[in-house]
């Protein structure tokens, strides 16, 4: 399943204005009526990378890389070389002596790590016999390298070399990374998130990475790791934990918990929704638009703003399973996937609101007193299309969306009216052309 929101945030009885939905106004229709079908994997894909404006790569159990037209759903190549399924994926820009140009670099289960070239379908390096899988994979652009997580942080050049690594961490291994100031890392190990210094040379032997911090606030195991601004990044764990932290310092610039079963003693914010499982208050993704942070919880969705520290809204229940992915949009809008796999409600995405509450919305929030100002989020739509868990979406725009799933197909969602007309003006061209014939 894949839903949507939309909206803005109440203030005394009004909308203010930098919302999406005002007072009086309609509520936005769901513009995505027509959808195109793009089939070449053999099992689940788990993987979507844009690598420009009109092209994307897919990746999954299968091994496989796909290149694909976003625009006609043309698959433009095929990537094959792992024997397993890639654990990761990321886009890297290279630059020749001609032109610069966005490679893809892959991660697999078989200890291998590989630079493809797109426009040529090449694998122009590969790294075997890795001591683990690589579970992340971080470009620093800036500093011209990348890194791999796995059970150790390993930071290579461009031409694929080891430049230094660090010792064997644990049996959890590096499950995220994000950059932060001063050639620092944050990497999430298990319960802790792990500072790293990089101390980057023009001389590829003296580039070194050491620990310099351990952050050991979760009490359980982190899920999800992201970048929200120039000043903090954020982490979500396993027991419904939301850490905001200082990009600088790495202090805590704000904690929430997500409560399903009991409350918590006196301390940190909490909000508690209807009991539900144990299993369901983990943390499964989080996203941001710089702003404002979007966790998904079990199959619930929590919206916080970052700079008053304060829950702007939530829905308890946005999905009927665990939701996998998340995104807040530039114009407002926040999308959710999940692994909904009922028949009922498997292979849906929809759009949502936060802005002015119904009766029952409002009723809701009563029952959390100590956060009066509340919402809760509206369903504005529902996209049927996969059969299957989808795993994750990317946003290409007035091109449209595109998911994938545990139905080995992927789906390119097309605004139907905007489709219609470019399919109008087209035959009008032709007209012209055959002089109306």
């Amino acid at each position: 399943m894949l839903r949507w929101f939309l909206g803005g945030r109440e203030a005394q009885g009004a909308v203010e204005k930098n919302t999406v939905l005002f007072i009086g106004e309609e509520q936005p229709k769901n513009s995505y009526t027509e959808l195109q079908v793009l089939k070449g994997h053999f099992d689940i894909v788990r993987f979507l990378v844009q690598i420009d404006d009109f092209r994307f790569a897919s990746a999954g159990d299968d091994g496989l890389v796909l290149v694909w037209n976003a625009q006609t759903g043309e698959r433009l190549r095929e990537l094959r070389g792992h024997a397993q399924q890639i654990t990761a994926m990321t886009t890297y820009s290279r630059t020749t002596s001609d032109s610069a140009h966005t490679a893809l670099i892959t991660a697999s289960s078989d200890r291998t790590l590989s630079l493809w070239d797109p426009e040529t379908g090449n694998r122009v390096q590969t790294v075997s016999d890795l001591q683990s899988s690589v579970k992340c994979l971080l470009v620093l652009d800036r500093l011209d390298v990348w890194i791999s997580g796995g059970n150790e942080l390993c930071v290579w050049d461009r031409g694929f070399h080891l430049l230094c690594k660090t010792d064997h961490d644990s049996d959890a291994g590096i499950t995220a990374m994000v950059e932060l100031p001063k050639n620092c890392i944050a990497a999430a190990v298990d319960k802790e998130i792990v500072i790293y210094r990089l101390r980057a040379s023009s001389s590829k032997s003296d580039t070194s990475v050491a620990e310099i911090r351990r952050l050991t606030d979760h009490q359980d195991s982190i899920r999800t790791l992201i970048n929200v601004n120039d000043q903090a990044f954020a982490s979500g764990s396993h027991v419904g934990e939301l850490i905001v932290w200082d990009s600088l310092d790495w202090s805590i610039q704000s904690y929430e918990r997500i409560l399903w079963d009991e409350p918590l003693p006196e301390g940190p914010t909490q909000i508690r929704l209807n009991l539900q499982k144990q299993s369901e208050m983990s943390v499964q993704h989080l996203a941001s638009d710089g702003e404002r942070i979007v966790a998904a919880v079990g199959s619930g969705l929590y919206l916080y703003d970052v700079s008053t520290r304060t829950v702007a809204a939530y829905r308890k229940s946005a999905h009927d399973s665990n939701i996998l992915h998340t995104m807040l949009l530039p114009d407002g809008q926040l999308i959710s996937c999940s692994e909904d796999g009922s028949p009922a409600s498997a292979g849906f995405f929809g759009m949502w609101t936060f802005g002015r509450s119904n009766k029952q919305a409002s009723q809701q929030v009563k029952k959390v007193p100590e956060l009066p100002g509340l919402r809760t989020l509206e369903l504005t739509g529902d996209l049927i299309g996969h059969s299957g868990a989808v795993q994750m979406f990317v946003n290409f725009m007035d091109l449209g969306l595109v998911t994938c799933s545990t139905d080995q197909l992927i789906i390119v969602w097309k605004n139907g009216e905007r489709e219609s007309r470019f399919r109008s003006l087209s035959l009008f061209h032709k007209l012209e052309e055959n002089q109306g014939l």
